[in-house]
C-alpha cells in the first residue's frame, strides 16, 4: 500500500487522469487519503469551471475565425479616469490554442494576479503592441480621442498585421475589419489580455513618475483623484503629467 505522501505525489503527477486517481484510492479508507481525494475533486471542479469560462471568453475570436479571419487582435486601454499620466493601450494577438484560465476583466484582478497574467501573456502572445498618449495630448484632443489614438498606435506597433480587431467599446479609424464590444475585457480573451498588458504597463509608468515626483505618490494611486492626490496638487501645484483639462485639477490650480 502506498503511503499518504506517495498518494499525494501521484495525485499531483496525474492530476488530469480521473480514472487513474479513482483507481488509486478506491479501496483506501484512511481519513487523510479521503481528504486528498476531496481536495482533488474541488480542484477539478474549479478547473472545469475556469475552462468553461475560458471557452466562453473565446466566443468572439471563434466567430471571427469561422468567417475566415486568421490574425485576430484584441485591444483595450487603461487610464481614462486618472487626473495625471498617460492613457495606455495594448493590442494582443494570442497564439492558437492559448489557455489562460481565470483571465478576466483586469480591474477585477489583484495586482499580484495581473502581474502573473502579464508574464503569461508575454509568453503566450504571438504579438503585442503598445500605444501611449501623454497628458498634454489628452488636454489637446480630449480623453476619448486620446484613448482612440492610443489604440491605433498599439495596433500599428504590432509586427504581425491583424485582419480582424476586437475592441473594447470603441471603433477605430482603420480599414481593418473590426467589432467593438461593450465591456469587452470581460467577454473576449484577446481584449482581456490587452487590458491586462495596458494596465500593468501604465502602472509601471506611474511608478516611475512616483520616483520622479515623490511628493505626489503616483506609485500608490496611479494618478487617480484620491484625497491624498488632490491635497498634493493643492500644496505643490500641477506637474507636467497632470491633465489640466480635467475639472478636479483645473479647480485646484485655478
Amino acid at each position: 500500500m502506498y503511503t499518504v505522501k506517495q498518494i499525494k505525489a501521484l495525485i499531483e503527477e496525474h492530476m488530469d487522469d480521473e480514472a487513474y486517481i479513482r483507481h488509486l484510492v478506491k479501496d483506501d479508507t484512511r481519513k487523510s487519503v479521503k481528504q486528498l481525494m476531496e481536495k482533488w475533486l474541488k480542484e477539478r471542479e474549479k478547473n472545469q469551471h475556469q475552462q468553461a469560462a475560458w471557452n466562453q471568453m473565446l466566443q468572439f475570436e471563434n466567430q471571427a475565425k469561422a468567417k475566415g479571419f486568421t490574425c485576430i487582435a484584441g485591444i483595450d486601454e487603461a487610464g481614462r479616469g486618472p487626473l495625471a499620466g498617460p492613457v495606455v493601450a495594448a493590442a494582443v494577438i494570442l497564439k492558437e490554442d492559448t489557455i489562460l484560465l481565470g483571465l478576466n476583466d483586469s480591474k477585477q484582478l489583484t495586482e499580484k494576479k495581473r502581474w502573473a497574467y502579464y508574464d503569461l501573456i508575454q509568453e503566450e502572445a504571438l504579438d503585442i503592441g503598445i500605444g501611449i498618449v501623454d497628458a498634454a495630448t489628452i488636454d489637446e484632443i480630449n480623453i476619448y480621442e486620446a484613448s482612440r489614438l492610443a489604440m491605433v498606435r498599439a495596433v500599428k506597433q504590432l509586427t504581425h498585421t491583424p485582419d480582424f480587431l476586437l475592441i473594447d467599446a470603441m471603433t477605430l479609424p482603420l480599414k481593418t475589419a473590426q467589432v467593438n464590444i461593450i465591456k469587452g475585457d470581460a467577454k473576449s480573451a484577446s481584449i482581456a489580455a490587452g487590458a491586462c498588458i495596458a494596465k500593468v504597463t501604465r502602472d509601471q509608468i506611474m511608478k516611475e513618475y512616483g520616483r520622479k515626483y515623490p511628493e505626489y505618490h503616483f506609485e500608490k494611486h496611479k494618478g487617480y483623484g484620491t484625497k491624498e492626490h488632490l491635497a498634493a496638487i493643492q500644496k505643490h501645484g500641477a506637474t507636467p503629467i497632470h491633465r489640466v483639462s480635467f475639472a478636479p485639477v483645473r479647480a485646484v490650480i485655478s
